[in-house]
Formats: C-alpha cells, sequence, structure tokens
C-alpha cells in the first residue's frame, strides 16, 4: 500500500471520528469529571490534568515544552557559512472549555492564559572557511560569529476551538484545538564577535523587524483518559 494512500486513510478516519463527536448530542453532565491527558502538536508536547466544573464548562491545568535546534536552515549569499537555530518554547498553562451547544458536544470555546517561563529563539551564523578581506586572509575565528535572539517570556493569553469531545464516554479519546496565544512584545538582540561584532548595532532594526511577530498558533492531538 502506497504511503500516500495510508496518509489519506488515516484523514478520512479522523474525519469520521470527528464528525460523530460534533454530532453527539449532549446528554451528561461534565461535573465532576476528571482526566489526564498527553498532548502533541505546534506548541510541542505536554500533559494536563482536566476536571468539570459545572454541566457545560471545564478547567484544564497543564504544560508544554518545545525544545528545538536545527542545522543549516539559513544562509547568507556571497558568504560560505552554517548556521544553528534553537527554539525553546516552554509554558504552564489554565483554560477553560465552555460548551455552547447542547446539541453539539464536540464543538469547544476555549479561553484561558499561559505563563511561558521560556520563550526564545536563537540564529547563530558561523563562517565555514576562511575569508579574504582585501589582502589579508582571516581565519573563521577571526572572522567571527552573528547570532540573533529573541524572546517573548512573560504572559500570555489563549483564545481558541476545541473539536470533538472533551471527556471520554468510556475510558479514552482523542480530541483537538486550534487556537492562539498572543504572546508578550518581543525582545531582540544582536551579538557578534571577531570583524562580525559591529553587526551588534543592527538590535534597533532586529527589534523594529520582529515587534509584530506575537502570535503563536496552536495546533493540538490530544489523547485523554477519564479518571
Amino acid at each position: 500500500m502506497r504511503f500516500s494512500t495510508i496518509i489519506f486513510l488515516t484523514l478520512l478516519l479522523f474525519c469520521q471520528y470527528t464528525k460523530a463527536q460534533l454530532t453527539e448530542g449532549y446528554n451528561s453532565s461534565l461535573s465532576h469529571k476528571k482526566q489526564v491527558t498527553l498532548n502533541i502538536g505546534s506548541q510541542g508536547a505536554g500533559a494536563e490534568f482536566g476536571y468539570g466544573i459545572v454541566p457545560r464548562a471545564a478547567a484544564r491545568l497543564g504544560a508544554n515544552f518545545i525544545p528545538v535546534t536545527a542545522y543549516n536552515v539559513y544562509r547568507v549569499t556571497g558568504f560560505n557559512s552554517t548556521s544553528k537555530a534553537s527554539a525553546k518554547f516552554n509554558n504552564i498553562h489554565l483554560l477553560g472549555d465552555f460548551i455552547p451547544f447542547k446539541t453539539h458536544s464536540g464543538f469547544r470555546l476555549v479561553g484561558g492564559v499561559a505563563y511561558f517561563f521560556k520563550a526564545s529563539g536563537d540564529l547563530t551564523i558561523i563562517p565555514s572557511e576562511h575569508y579574504t578581506y582585501g589582502d589579508i586572509e582571516l581565519s573563521e575565528e577571526q572572522v567571527g560569529t552573528v547570532t540573533a535572539s529573541a524572546d517573548w517570556g512573560g504572559i500570555a493569553p489563549y483564545l481558541g476551538l476545541g473539536l470533538a469531545n472533551l471527556f471520554p464516554t468510556g475510558h479514552f479519546n482523542i480530541n483537538f484545538d486550534l487556537g492562539t496565544y498572543y504572546l508578550g512584545k518581543p525582545k531582540a538582540r544582536m551579538v557578534g564577535t571577531g570583524i562580525l561584532e559591529s553587526n551588534a548595532s543592527q538590535t534597533g532594526q532586529f527589534q523594529t523587524n520582529i515587534n509584530n511577530y506575537r502570535f503563536m498558533p496552536v495546533l493540538q492531538l490530544n489523547f485523554n483518559y477519564k479518571l
């Protein structure tokens, strides 16, 4: 069986599952229900504890972590170099789920807040060979490196939607979250070494360029087990 066929059948099963969950009538209260969740998605991997507060609303307390490092994702034209990019977005969050329609228990409105105790990204450009500057040949160490970094740490509100039932009707189910965090204003920094040290003066322009990069999209798959 071709890989594309497997992907298509998997997506079809997910769509059918979600459709069934969306159209299932609201026939039981969420009050006092409890579950633990493992999740994976665009905000990394994490875990949550969910508790039903009232018949159509529940709360989730959890944490997510993104430790990512990649190499050679960026190249400078006319300059032989390698690059190292890293991102660390770690948060603890409190979310509230509300079911607005009695006849559609699989559709949820989700809101809440997170504290990002780590929310940073770094990109370092490293020369990969000697560099000739006029009649002078400079070593890689003399050329130096340039590192651009940004930090969005702090409190961030969240708004989104949930698809499929929040709590399992049996012991286990899968549901989905789609939304976004609105991160704090980033703090930018640019540091250079060697002959590239003067690039530190570009911090102000770098800060201006990323000021509006504050939305962190969330597309997440949740695996829930009812307690």
